[in-house]
Formats: structure tokens, sequence, C-alpha cells
């Protein structure tokens, strides 16, 4: 079950200047989203459910770097809001 991933210019301007080994590994972890993009066995994926109800999945990537996503389920779409320094990612969405 592939899906396509949805990452806007400016977030890929952001990946772009980080340094080449940080880059890398935050295109690895997006690639493993379009593959399974759900929380599972590995413990990276979490689903969270926001004031109002509001749904959105936050994958951690290697202690420094958090996405937060959305799944449109029937589109197949992976949608990627944010990547965030983990500490930023705490202060604006809580510890969850």
């Amino acid at each position: 079950m592939t899906y396509s991933l949805i990452l806007w210019h400016e977030l890929a301007d952001e990946i772009n200047s980080l340094p080449d080994k940080s880059r890398r590994i935050i295109k690895t972890a997006l690639k493993r989203l379009e593959e399974d993009p759900f929380p599972g066995k590995e413990g990276d994926k979490e689903k969270l459910v926001l004031r109002g109800g509001i749904i959105i999945y936050r994958l951690h990537i290697s202690r420094r770097y958090t996405v937060l996503y959305e799944i449109d389920k029937e589109e197949k779409l992976v949608i990627v809001q944010e990547i965030l320094p983990i500490e930023q990612a705490h202060k604006k969405y809580g510890y969850y």
C-alpha cells in the first residue's frame, strides 16, 4: 500500500539547507512514510488527537527532528505539515 508524499516547497527548502547527514536521515525517514505512514511496532510514529479533535501524526527522526503530518486514506496521501527540531515540536504540541 504505497502513499504519495506531499511536501511544501518551503519545507523542501528547509531540508535542503540542513547539513548533509541530517538531510539524508530526514529524506530516508520521509520515504518510509510513503510505504507505511501509520503508527505500528517501531514506535517512532504516533497518532495525536489535538484540541478540537484534530488528528495529526508525528514521526520522530533520530532524536533531533519531528515531522508532523496528516494522512488522507482515500487519496492515499501523506501531507507533511511541519518538520521541526524536537524541542520546538514539544513546545508547540506538548509532550505526547
